[in-house]
């Protein structure tokens, strides 16, 4: 049999019925907080529908068929006839919430809008403890209150005498004793005590509370005859129960805070050009100056006897330091000290952070302009080395060709569209021999050449005519082969529609129905895809994108596509706006995220879903100063060539010199532009003019890149 020790808990089997004895014997309201109102006890208004499911002893919601204003008012009346007296929170005047005490209980009320329904209201019933409790006068007006330190400032209709008989009592029967100077003096010995005030008298009080759990410090009752025969009042904590000398708390934008404080807010971070602070200081103004002259000058900041202003309760003064200039002023309102510091950056350091900027953003497009030159003279020596492997010898049509136009016989990959009028294939002969093929054969069949400004050993463009019928040619080479697109309507072919719808059939039939997400992929994309790459603009040196584009092509149907896409962005946070564009065969949405806005774009080719989502970086673009006006696009120009260039877009003419945007330049020339599609000619010293087009949208910021042969490389930075 276990034996229980003496003073040791007994064994659990006997634990359970010593607490249900003991529990019983309890009277009902020793067990319940009577320092907490049950809200569910109190009076609600005519036709309240109570949300049971939220509703709590501390708390509950009903709602109303009246709007807020009306609802409102009425509570009032409601709550104060229940015995409840309203009061106002220190510096809380401008709050909705409408905040009551009955003896030691708190309570506030709050209300909103009925959800989509603004003719009705929502009623909100909160209990709220009351840590430092003190007498209301009867029928007192102007009431403020706070119940944790306490302050409460009022006025009393009755008359002097009645209010310091009120006081003393009421005072006396919520455990509040009156000091007397020894007692003061025999506990804080350098205590100013005084109890005589002008036209009124001042009593100490401490609370049995004060070496308790609340520790209530002692307080003092100012009690003052007004003209009008009513009595002003003000309890507050006594002075010399308050800090002496502050600590510092946790800085805000960089500047200064004490501790204790009742409010505290900023504008602005520790490295803008003006900062702001206001703190209400639970503490005397001596006090609070003190500290925030010991701290500013911790700070290498120096106080100006210029504008200085000192009186007993109003403080301005100026400092200044090597970069930055502060106004601080502190005044008094209530038992509280409210200060404002606030400090601008001068001229000069403007001037120097201005330059900072130039040389920082000069040295960001150097790097560019030094990497994009490195690219571009990698892969033109890449080219050089890969052209060697291609044949300039003459082609001849390949036989058994089933293609509206001629193929030459070393035509590999070959894919054409009859439907769209397309053509794609790869070649092992080289852009000028390629280009030799195709306006020998055309011209020998009736076809017509417009000129055309690209005609370089890596790239041809052609441009043919017969009838109405028309036929655009491009080679380029692409690493050992030269690639070979070609459309227009000499290359739709009739019954082709047909013969791709069921091309489209038996593809869908191969179609993915549901995608699981790449965990290793930057932006999302599917596991099941058959292509995806990802692009990202940075500053060098930096890991902070300033956009992201992720292309993809995805074996689904376009519906389980977007679908994917609104599930996977919406899980990382990500809100779609308004203004979706879908359709059967293509989609367009925007989105916002914390990181800057994206779009999605959705189409369909050979049978898949393309994929084309783009992030911007708003913070990163802007340090980089390549975010365009509100509303507007941005150009901008370099030129790695050897030669002076010329462009000219919407008007405009933009001189863009040799080396522009290289590592000995300075800044290069941008424009801003309503956003569309705009022709340009570029024209480069000692050559004929080239024009092309360029399309940009809002928002949107473009590179246009001029290399050393005059061939303009656009590419969206943002």
């Amino acid at each position: 049999m276990p034996r229980t020790k003496r003073g040791i808990v007994p064994a659990r089997k006997h634990l359970l019925p010593l607490i249900v004895l003991i529990g019983a014997s309890m009277p009902l309201a020793a067990r319940a907080d009577s320092g907490i109102v049950d809200v569910r006890t109190l009076p609600r208004l005519e036709g309240a529908v109570e949300d049971t499911s939220r509703t709590q002893s501390h708390s509950l919601s009903y709602g109303v068929g009246s709007i807020v204003a009306i609802t409102t008012e009425a509570t009032k009346k409601l709550i104060a006839a229940d015995g409840w007296v309203q009061f106002l929170r220190p510096l809380d005047e401008k709050s909705t919430t409408l905040t009551f005490k009955k003896a030691q209980q708190g309570l506030s009320i709050h209300f909103t809008q009925g959800l989509g329904r603004p003719d009705q209201s929502v009623v909100n019933y909160n209990s709220d403890r009351i840590t430092s409790n003190v007498p209301f006068p009867p029928q007192a007006t102007g009431i403020v209150f706070d119940q944790h330190r306490p302050y409460l400032g009022c006025i009393a209709p009755a008359p002097f005498d009645a209010t310091l008989d009120f006081f003393r009592k009421e005072m006396a029967a919520i455990g509040w004793k009156q000091l007397t100077a020894a007692d003061v003096a025999a506990r804080w010995p350098n205590a100013g005590f005084n109890e005589t005030v002008e036209n009124g008298v001042r009593t100490y009080y401490a609370h049995a509370d004060g070496d308790g759990f609340y520790r209530q410090r002692p307080v003092m009752l100012t009690l003052q005859r007004r003209s009008d025969g009513q009595t002003g009042v003000e309890i507050r904590v006594a002075l010399f129960a308050l800090p002496e000398t502050l600590e510092a708390d946790s800085e805000m934008a960089g500047l200064p805070r004490p501790k204790p404080t009742k409010t505290a807010k900023s504008l602005g971070g520790s490295d803008s050009v003006r900062r702001q602070v206001e703190v209400a200081v639970i503490a005397e103004l001596p006090a609070t100056l003190a500290f925030y002259r010991r701290e500013l000058a911790s700070r290498n900041w120096t106080e100006e006897t210029k504008g200085a202003v000192v009186t007993p309760d109003n403080v301005t003064l100026n400092f200044s330091s090597a970069e930055q200039t502060a106004t601080l002023t502190l005044g008094r309102k209530y038992d509280l000290t409210v200060v404002t510091l606030v400090t601008q950056m001068t001229e000069a350091a403007l001037a120097a952070r201005a330059r900072a900027k130039k040389e920082a953003d000069a040295r960001f497009m150097n790097d560019a302009a030094a990497l994009a030159k490195q690219v571009i003279a990698a892969d033109a020596a890449r080219r050089v080395a890969q052209a060697t492997n291609l044949s300039d010898a003459p082609l001849r049509a390949l036989a058994d060709n089933a293609t509206p136009v001629p193929l030459p016989e070393n035509a590999e990959d070959v894919k054409f569209d009859g439907a769209d009028g397309r053509l794609e294939f790869n070649s092992a002969s080289s852009v000028k021999a390629v280009a030799a093929f195709y306006r020998s054969s055309l011209q020998s069949q009736g076809w017509r050449e417009r000129p055309s400004v690209i005609n370089q050993p890596n790239m041809a463009v052609m441009e043919f005519s017969k009838g109405r019928k028309a036929l655009s040619l491009t080679a380029m080479q692409m690493g050992p082969k030269v690639r070979v697109s070609a459309d227009g309507s000499a290359l739709v072919v009739a019954n082709a529609v047909s013969e791709r719808g069921k091309a489209s059939s038996e593809s869908s039939s191969k179609t993915v129905d549901t995608l699981e997400p790449d965990p290793d992929s930057a932006l999302p994309v599917p596991k099941q895809r058959t292509m995806t790459s990802i692009g990202t603009g940075k500053m060098p040196g930096s890991d902070a994108p300033f956009r992201k584009e992720l292309e993809a092509s995805i074996p689904a149907e376009l519906n389980t596509v977007l679908a994917f896409y609104r599930s996977e962005l919406g899980k990382r946070g990500w809100q779609e706006t308004e203004g979706a564009v879908v359709k059967p065969d293509r989609a367009q949405l925007a989105f916002t995220s914390s990181d800057g806005p994206a779009t999605l774009k959705l189409g369909r080719r050979n049978g898949e879903t393309t994929v084309n989502l783009a992030q911007k970086y708003p913070a990163a673009a802007s340090k980089a100063d390549i975010v365009p006006k509100p509303g507007q696009s941005k150009l901008m120009f370099g030129n790695i060539g050897k030669s002076d260039a010329t462009i000219s877009i919407n008007k405009q003419t933009i001189k863009v010199a040799a080396g522009a945007g290289g590592p000995q330049s300075a800044r290069p020339p941008m424009i801003d532009l309503p956003p569309g599609k705009y022709q340009y000619a570029l024209k480069i010293a000692g050559g004929p003019a080239r024009n092309n087009q360029i399309e940009i949208g809002a928002g949107d910021t473009w590179g246009v890149m001029i290399g050393p042969g005059g061939d303009v490389l656009p590419l969206q930075m943002y």
